[in-house]
């Protein structure tokens, strides 16, 4: 059973990406709720609780997200304004908003060294 966990978790993981696509495509609305619930993460966390058992390491997992989901959001505030309001091509405007995504996360990692707080 222990080789089989790899691949369970790789393909429920693809399941609920396939999903959360296919939903999006028909309902865009529906899809975009689908795809801000936090599903990789409470995913990541079982996972982790499952392979180690150890709160700890959940618990800053869980602290690590919640810091780190603050820069990830430049990229969903900033490609839809590279998209319409700029005219970028979508993988354009996708490779920058990453790129911006990148730079706040690397900030946000520098602030949290700055104040000391331990992700």
């Amino acid at each position: 059973m222990k080789r089989m966990q790899p691949l369970i978790k790789i393909l429920l993981s693809a399941l609920i990406i396939f999903a959360v696509s296919e939903v999006a495509k028909r309902i865009t609305n529906f899809g975009a709720i689908l795809a801000s619930i936090p599903t990789i993460s409470i995913l990541a966390m079982i996972w982790l609780w499952h392979d180690t058992h150890d709160v700890e390491r959940v618990a800053r997992l869980s602290r690590g997200i919640l810091w780190l989901a603050i820069p990830s959001l430049v990229l969903f505030a900033l490609l839809p304004v590279l998209l319409t309001r700029w005219q970028f091509a979508f993988p354009t405007a996708l490779a920058l908003a990453c790129s911006a995504t990148v730079v706040s996360y690397f900030a946000m990692l520098a602030v949290l060294k700055w104040l000391r707080f331990e992700i």
